[in-house]
Order: structure tokens, then C-alpha cells, then sequence
């Protein structure tokens, strides 16, 4: 045994004979595990390496084995999931979880703008410019998160609004939910600023969702298991949220995104003073809010996601847009289920259904044959998409994808035309199968399929497609960086 492992063995003895050694010891490592779970899940800046994460993680759950006494709910080791239940609890929404107002185009959101204007004049709050705050809008599952004395105590799903499903179990394995409140740093922000204190319940709102990396890693490792891909990233989160068995939650790596604050603090009074607070507490929020004067900043900022959206590592199907003040969104109140003081300015759709007219094979720079739907064009997040690959035989096969066909297609990532899905309740018989052609659709060469490959490819070194393929390649941004040529 060397001389560490045995350090190691005398310090693992004195801790189990030693409850105050191995108390102090458990609430060391819970801190040390919350700060390296902010850092890599919240700020994606990691200070530790993945084994060093991991020995921390081993050690504290091995004192909590050995001294159940010290178990907690708000534990690191909670995050990889209990039991399963066997129903959800109803949870009552108050306030109730609101749904938004849709604008559409710049005529909306100026409409808007008129009305809350309108609103705020006849209550005797005459202004103009108003200040609103933009932000993106989340495609995903709306929760809420309930902390008592800083600790998780309660997660719901929205539901219908006024009532939703309890799903802290699954809460819980979500990385970038923080299980205990930094209470600390966030009475340090409100000290800082004359304002607090801080109330001892507190809850916030927000959204449950994919990003597309993880999204991505979900479906390879469902196909490698012969089981069916999901259709979409905000189908795929209500799906793992709402399991009865959290250790499947946990399997999944969902992320959330707060974007609400229920609770009343002294001095806070503006929407962006509520996020910026959730940030001292550690909730990862939208880096990318901003604060707008008046309706033509926010009709910019809009505009200004039509192009950023594929930048972004998730799926957003808009952008929300708040007055600032609490006082006067409190001034305009709501109407039926949905607040005057907001609106939800909607992006073109990154999924649409249309028509698959052929199905036609393009040979590619290593001879690989790829086939591709022809489609009805249909306008998807802002540009005419009249073609998708579909990888490959057995991809066609698993989907079921047959010409004439109609489809659910969207840009996946917001850039890559991707069929989702067939329709089957549109099909009306007349559709045809698709067969891998026998011979290279560009030389007429011999192809093949090796036994362990997905890809069927041509065999003829000289085929034109290939070689016109190499040439594109060699002179490509990627390769040589030939510009000009033709």
C-alpha cells in the first residue's frame, strides 16, 4: 500500500469513529461539490478535472453510507435519482403560471406597446418611452422551484397553469438546479445596495429544456439501443421531466433556465434587478437579457434574433418581451390567462409539415451514397427549404419515409433541414417505397455496403461525383482556401 492510500485509510478511520470529524467533513465537500457544479453547469468554466469531480462525489457518498444520520435532501449525491413514484401530486400555482400574448410582427409589438402606453395613461402613469427587457423565449417545459431555509423543497411542472405536477424527484437530477441557495453571496448583493432582506421562502419560474449537444447525445444513445429517436428537443424534455422513475430523469442531461422571481425582496423593483439577484443566488439565467428604451429597441433586438438564433446551443422559438417596473406591471395587472405588462414576440417556424415529392442519391467526396428527400418548399425560420438528407438506408427504414409522403421537417441546430417524422394519418396509399440503387447513380459503377457501416458507397476511384467532390473539398475554406475559384 503506498504512503497516500495508506493517509487515506487512517483518514477514512479517525472520520468513522469520529461523527463531528465526519460532519464537518460532509458539509466541506457539499460546498466544495456545489461550487464545481455552478462552475461547470452554470458558468461552463470548469476548475476541476472530471477525476477530481468524481473522487469528491465517491468520498461524500461513502461518509453519507456510513453515517446515514448525516443524509440530507439538498446533498450532491441526491442529483442521480431515488426511487420511482407512482403518481404525480397536484401542485396549486400561486400566482397562477401565466401564459403569454403572441405578436407575430413589428406591427404587433407596436400595437402592444400602444396598449400598455394607453393602460398606464388612463391609471394616471403617463410614459413615453416605456422601458421594457427582453429575453429569450425557452423551448421547453415552464417549472417552478419552491426553496424553504435555502433548500429545494419543491419542483412543478406548469401544467395548466393554475395547477401542475410535482416533480421534485426529477428536479433534483438536473445539474444546473441548485439544491441549496447561496444565501451568502446573494445578502451580500442586497447589503451591498441597501436593499433585502432576503425572505426565507423563495420561488422562482423558469424553463426545463435541451441543449441541442445533449439532445444529440439522448437520440444516439436511444438509436444504439433500437429504441425510437426523439422528434424534438421540447417533446424530449417534457418526456424526461415527467418519468415516474427519476433515474431515467438523470440518464437524460436537461439544463433550465430561470427567468422569474415570485418572491418580493425590499429594494428590488425592476425585472432585471429580480434576475441579477437570481444570479447571486447561483440560478443559471439568460445572459443574453437587455434592458430596451422604448418599442424600437425592442422591435431591433427582435429582428436581431432572426439571424442570432443559430448561434445559440438550444432551441428558442422567440423572444419575451416585459415592462421593467414591478410597480407598474402590477399597475396593469392581467387579462383571462395572460398579463398586460408582457408579450411573446414569435420567430418564423423552425418546423413545418410539407411533402416529400422524390427521393434522389448524391455521391459525396469518399463515395458515399446519401439520400435526399425532395420537397414541397416551405419557408422554415426565415428561408425556403426545398431539400433534406436523410443519411442513409437504415435512417429511411427506422423513420418509415416513403416518396409522397408528407412530413414534420425543421432546421435542426436552426441550420440543417432535418425530416423529423412521418405524418402516417396523411398517407393515402399512394405512397412508394424507396430502394437503394444497385449502381453509382453518377458512373454506373458497382456499390456496396460493408456489413458493420450505415453507408453504402461507389467503388470506382474515378467516378466524376467523387472527383468533382475532392476538388471542392481541396479548394474549400476547410482545405486550401482557394478563393475566387469557380
Amino acid at each position: 500500500m503506498s504512503e497516500l492510500e495508506e493517509t487515506g485509510s487512517r483518514s477514512e478511520a479517525v472520520l468513522s469513529s469520529q461523527p463531528d470529524a465526519a460532519r464537518e467533513r460532509v458539509s466541506r465537500l457539499r460546498q466544495e461539490i456545489r461550487h464545481h457544479d455552478y462552475r461547470y453547469y452554470v458558468l461552463n468554466s470548469p476548475e476541476v478535472a472530471d477525476v477530481e469531480y468524481d473522487r469528491l462525489m465517491r468520498e461524500l457518498s461513502e461518509l453519507e453510507t456510513r453515517h446515514p444520520e448525516l443524509c440530507a435532501s439538498d446533498s450532491p449525491t441526491m442529483r442521480v435519482g431515488g426511487q420511482p413514484v407512482e403518481e404525480f401530486a397536484v401542485v396549486e400555482h400561486v400566482p397562477p403560471m401565466l401564459s403569454l400574448a403572441n405578436a407575430f410582427d413589428t406591427g404587433d409589438l407596436r400595437a402592444f406597446d400602444d396598449r400598455v402606453r394607453r393602460k398606464l395613461a388612463a391609471e394616471g402613469h403617463a410614459m413615453d418611452p416605456v422601458d421594457y427587457v427582453c429575453e429569450l423565449k425557452f423551448d421547453g417545459l415552464a417549472v417552478s422551484l419552491r426553496y424553504v431555509a435555502d433548500v429545494l423543497v419543491q419542483g412543478s411542472t406548469r401544467g395548466d397553469g393554475a395547477r401542475g405536477e410535482d416533480v421534485t424527484h426529477n428536479l433534483r437530477t438536473v445539474r444546473s438546479v441548485p439544491l441549496r441557495l447561496d444565501r451568502e453571496a446573494a445578502v451580500r448583493w442586497l447589503d451591498a445596495r441597501g436593499w433585502g432582506p432576503l425572505p426565507e421562502s423563495v420561488e422562482v419560474r423558469g424553463e426545463v429544456l435541451y441543449t441541442w449537444k445533449a439532445f444529440e447525445a439522448t437520440n444516439e444513445a436511444r438509436a444504439a439501443r433500437g429504441e425510437a429517436r426523439f422528434a424534438n428537443p421540447r417533446n424530449a424534455a417534457a418526456g424526461s421531466l415527467r418519468q415516474l422513475d427519476p433515474r431515467v430523469t438523470a440518464r437524460r442531461r436537461l439544463d433550465v433556465f430561470l427567468y422569474g422571481l415570485e418572491t418580493d425582496v425590499p429594494g428590488v423593483v425592476t425585472h432585471s434587478d429580480r434576475m441579477a439577484l437570481l444570479r447571486e443566488l447561483r440560478f443559471p439565467v439568460d445572459v443574453h437579457l437587455k434592458q430596451c428604451h422604448g418599442i424600437e429597441s425592442v422591435i431591433e433586438e427582435c429582428l436581431a434574433w432572426h439571424e442570432r438564433r443559430a448561434e445559440l446551443p438550444f432551441e428558442v422559438d422567440g423572444v419575451v418581451i416585459k415592462i421593467d417596473s414591478l410597480h407598474l406591471q402590477s399597475v396593469l395587472g392581467a387579462v383571462s390567462r395572460s398579463p398586460r405588462w408582457a408579450v411573446a414576440y414569435k420567430l418564423p417556424a423552425t418546423e413545418v409539415s410539407t411533402v416529400v415529392t422524390d427521393i434522389i442519391v448524391s455521391v459525396g467526396r469518399t463515395g458515399a451514397l446519401t439520400p435526399v428527400a425532395l420537397l414541397e418548399p416551405r419557408d422554415i425560420a426565415g428561408s425556403v427549404v426545398s431539400r433534406a438528407t436523410l443519411h442513409n438506408e437504415d435512417e429511411i427504414r427506422r423513420k418509415d419515409i416513403r416518396i409522397g409522403d408528407t412530413v414534420m421537417v425543421h432546421k435542426a441546430g436552426a441550420v440543417i433541414p432535418e425530416v423529423l417524422a412521418v405524418v402516417e394519418s396523411r398517407r393515402t396509399g399512394q405512397e412508394r417505397l424507396f430502394a437503394m440503387p444497385i449502381a453509382c447513380p453518377a458512373c454506373g459503377a458497382a456499390v456496396d455496403r460493408a456489413p458493420d457501416e450505415a453507408v453504402t458507397r461507389c467503388l470506382n476511384g474515378e467516378c466524376p461525383a467523387q472527383l468533382r467532390e475532392h476538388v471542392r473539398h481541396f479548394s474549400s475554406r476547410r482545405a486550401m482556401d482557394i478563393e475566387g475559384l469557380g
